[in-house]
């Protein structure tokens, strides 16, 4: 007869443990540039690691139809000599195939994007990047709704239509920024998504599709007709408290409601959270707004709420981009600061949404062009050397993290990852900083008056019922370890390193400031350490 084994008692604090459910939400899904940047080796390199040590899912990425990964072909292009054309429009996947084949590898899936219109299909052409997306309605929507059938039905047929079914499928990207991402009107891209859903939908009922991914949250009515209507922003760049506006999502209440008029399915509602915002004054001029330090908590439980009173209350939430900021060229991503406050924002939000997904693991990234220097603002957990900032090390302390909450608290989260241990995170976002966020930057230097702020925090638990004898393996990262843009700093911000000087940096990229602690003879562990301004601290058995 099998006897049922009973979890150990875990005493925090004394105090019995709670048990709940921790979604690791910031490792389903992370962001990517564009498809053909996912045929280098570097970004591949980077990935895997991302995978491996990071905990990656899903990988979200624009472009998957652009000219580059030659897709939809109407010539047999010539080259030198003259391009014929063809009589009939053919598919080929052969770069596709090498990027899907090369993230199903590291065991990952594609969160797959349906972008953007190849340029014989676009209505405008060459709307945004340095490698010039067409980003408009289709010229013959059946071609469009050709391709993507030919394409849903071709990875089905290559990985076989369970694994097919893993995928989430999101039309487009931020249709509302015309004329950048989207030249059309809001209605022009409901019917897209609308053709696009029920084509996929007819294909197999069993693939997730969603949308409308829309940009950020703001808090005046500049979305709210066809068009972006930049003349009713002055209130909100003009506002002495952004704080105290109404802010609200774009597009999703007017989606939700179309759909449900035609029975247009929706499996899950997708948009972006960046809690920043930039808006012209009465003159014309752009102002850019950071949204106080909850911003990203506050506008998931307004589309909590959304979805709860649709007519969809059962689909999923994707946050499908988030950072600190939406620009690839803000240094705040490489500092410290940043992986602090993406760490106190998962942490704050794991139990509103399926996913949120930072916006991007890799600073192999060309919306603008190549970035200028080795720290230059961009997006990426790593630079394009693969030098871990500070943020990988936070999303690998987070990752370590088990799957049931033992504690949570204002400054971090002890879990369990098995009958007799844990793991936890902990952080200092310094009480100074009050309701303020992180903001940005447009050089590393001007970041560094954050490092002013404080107190350092204490940080004192004692957990019993661990395993007497047990190691558990501390790691701090903070503005004296791990914090590589500053030693980059240090060193005038060479913009091209040799290969000593990407070996020097990396080591010191990864030089945290680590420690042991025992479980002791009764099988208590004795938390006890300061944490400096900014730092983020991880604990997890040593042989994890």
């Amino acid at each position: 007869m099998s006897v049922e084994v009973m979890p150990a008692m875990l005493l925090i604090d004394d105090q019995v443990a709670v048990d709940r459910t921790l979604r690791h939400v910031w490792s389903e899904c992370i962001g990517a540039g564009r498809a053909n940047e996912a045929l280098r080796a570097d970004w591949q390199a980077h990935f895997r690691e991302a995978v491996a040590t990071l905990g990656a899912r899903h990988v979200r990425f624009h472009g998957l139809f652009h000219d580059d990964m030659f897709v939809y072909r109407t010539s047999d292009g010539g080259g030198f000599g003259p391009s014929v054309p063809r009589e009939v429009p053919v598919y080929t996947f052969a770069y596709v195939d090498k990027v899907f084949d090369a993230i199903l590898d590291t065991g990952a899936r594609p969160f797959v994007e349906l972008g953007f219109m190849p340029r014989e299909l676009a209505t405008r052409t060459e709307t945004v990047f340095w490698w010039n997306a067409h980003c408009s309605p289709p010229k013959d929507m059946s071609a469009w709704l050709g391709l993507v059938t030919a394409t849903v039905e071709h990875w089905i047929d290559r990985y076989g239509r369970d694994e097919v079914r893993t995928w989430p499928f999101e039309v487009w990207n931020e249709p509302n920024l015309v004329p950048h991402f989207w030249t059309g009107t809001r209605t022009e891209y409901f019917e897209l998504y609308a053709a696009t859903a029920t084509a996929v939908k007819r294909i197999d009922a069993g693939i997730r599709v969603g949308g409308p991914s829309s940009s950020v949250f703001v808090p005046d009515a500049r979305y709210d007709g066809e068009y972006h209507d930049q003349s009713v922003e002055y209130t909100t760049a003009e506002a002495t408290d952004p704080a105290a506006l109404p802010w609200k999502p774009v597009w999703i209440h007017e989606f939700l409601a179309y759909c449900a008029e035609r029975d247009v399915p929706i499996d899950f509602l997708s948009t972006h959270l960046y809690p920043t915002d930039y808006a012209f004054d009465t003159n014309g001029v752009g102002r850019a707004i950071s949204r106080d330090r909850d911003a990203t908590r506050n506008d998931l439980a307004t589309m909590r709420a959304i979805i709860a009173d649709s007519p969809y209350p059962n689909a999923e939430l994707h946050i499908t981009e988030w950072s600190t900021s939406p620009s690839s060229r803000d240094h705040m991503h490489d500092t410290v600061f940043a992986a602090t406050y993406i760490v106190r924002a998962f942490l704050q939000s794991h139990d509103l949404t399926d996913s949120i997904s930072y916006w991007t693991f890799t600073d192999v990234f060309e919306e603008g062009g190549g970035g200028i220097g080795p720290f230059h603002g961009g997006f990426g957990f790593v630079n394009e050397n693969g030098i871990h900032k500070p943020t990988f090390h936070a999303m690998a302390m987070l990752n370590r993290l088990g799957s049931r909450i033992a504690l949570q608290t204002d400054h971090g989260i002890i879990t369990r990852t098995a009958e007799r241990a844990v793991a936890a995170v902990f952080f200092n976002y310094p009480d100074s900083m009050g309701s303020r966020s992180v903001g940005g930057a447009n050089s590393y230097a001007q970041t560094l008056h954050l490092a002013q702020e404080g107190p350092a925090r204490s940080i004192r638990h004692r957990i019993d019922g661990l395993v007497p004898g047990e190691t558990y393996a501390v790691e701090i990262l903070d503005q004296d370890h791990g914090n590589v843009a500053q030693a980059w700093h240090e060193r005038g911000e060479p913009l091209n390193l040799s290969r000593r000087d990407v070996a020097n940096l990396a080591a010191i990229a990864d030089d945290l400031d680590r420690s042991t602690l025992r479980v002791d003879d009764d099988g208590a562990l004795t938390i006890d350490i300061t944490l400096a301004p900014w730092a983020v601290m991880s604990l997890a058995p040593a042989d994890a």
